[in-house]
């Protein structure tokens, strides 16, 4: 088992055939993703090759893509000023899960394809995110799929570089999946979304989170772990050296007084029954002392 990506997931990349996407969708293909296209519709009809025998058509439009391939996943590397349209395009489709990796998607675009996405049923992961990898099954983005293997933790964060950290460092202990989900201000899979998924996946036996400074996604887990999470949680913060008043990284990262400070996350976690770490070892080190008693 797993959350939202399986070995059975097909994947079709919207923006494939660009420089970035074609990096990537080879990167995808070597771990064993199962791609079956993408979506260009200068292109369409082309068949593009890739190191190691794999071959992807492309398509037109998202719609005639999962009609010829049954695609069930899209992951998108496309510019931001086309990102919105992508989505929309995806989410009309009827795709079940839309994946952002695109940085810079300006927040009036998000706020308004999120709030489309959730009118038709659809799951979107990002903007601005490493994507998400089912060790051994798949990886959807731009995650290094050869820095850990499958296991019974799950992890969910908002940082690309701690999340592969967290995947190296606990490397032999493994994954069963790992969820980038964007540090934007509005993100279309939350923390509370993961948890909930990973408590009702049985094959996860232990969560860890990492957050950052900025805005209360944080508390607002603590909160609904303590009320609905039953398997051990531990957590990082980052940002506990930011100094006060700056906006840092992220575009979520703004701290306005104590709210949004790692202090601040840190207590509301602690309350929660949640193990934070100082460090992401030593949050690593945390979860090796859960799964190793």
């Amino acid at each position: 088992m797993a959350i939202f990506l399986t070995a059975e997931s097909k994947v079709i990349v919207q923006g494939m055939t660009g420089s970035e996407g074609m990096k990537h969708t080879q990167r995808m293909l070597a771990s064993g993703t199962n791609v079956v296209g993408g979506v260009n519709p200068r292109k369409a009809g082309a068949i593009v090759e890739f190191p190691g025998d794999h071959t992807a058509p492309v398509f037109g439009t998202v719609a005639e893509a999962m009609e010829a391939t049954g695609a069930d996943v899209s992951v998108l590397f496309v510019p931001p000023p086309f990102t919105k349209a992508a989505v929309m395009e995806a989410v009309d489709a009827g795709m079940p899960l839309v994946v952002i990796i695109t940085e810079g998607v300006p927040v009036a675009d998000t706020a308004e394809f999120f709030a489309y996405a959730q009118s038709k049923g659809t799951r979107l992961i990002g903007p601005n995110c490493p994507g998400l990898i089912t060790p051994g099954q798949s990886n959807v983005g731009i995650t290094p799929a050869n820095i850990t293997g499958p296991g019974k933790i799950g992890l969910v964060s908002k940082s690309g570089t701690l999340t592969y950290q967290m995947m190296f460092e606990l490397r032999d202990l493994g994954f069963s999946t790992c969820v980038g989900i964007g540090g934007d201000p509005i993100v279309g899979t939350t923390h509370i979304d993961c948890l909930e998924a990973f408590e009702n996946d049985p094959d996860t036996a232990a969560i860890v989170m990492i957050g950052e400074i900025g805005g209360d996604a944080e508390e607002r887990a603590a909160a609904y772990i303590q009320e609905h999470v039953t398997k051990p949680v531990v957590g990082y913060v980052a940002g506990f050296e930011a100094p006060e008043g700056k906006t840092m990284g992220h575009a979520g990262a703004i701290v306005s007084g104590s709210a949004g400070t790692a202090q601040a996350k840190k207590e509301a976690l602690e309350a929660a029954g949640v193990k934070v770490g100082k460090t992401p070892s030593e949050t690593a080190r945390l979860m090796r002392e859960i799964l190793t008693a």
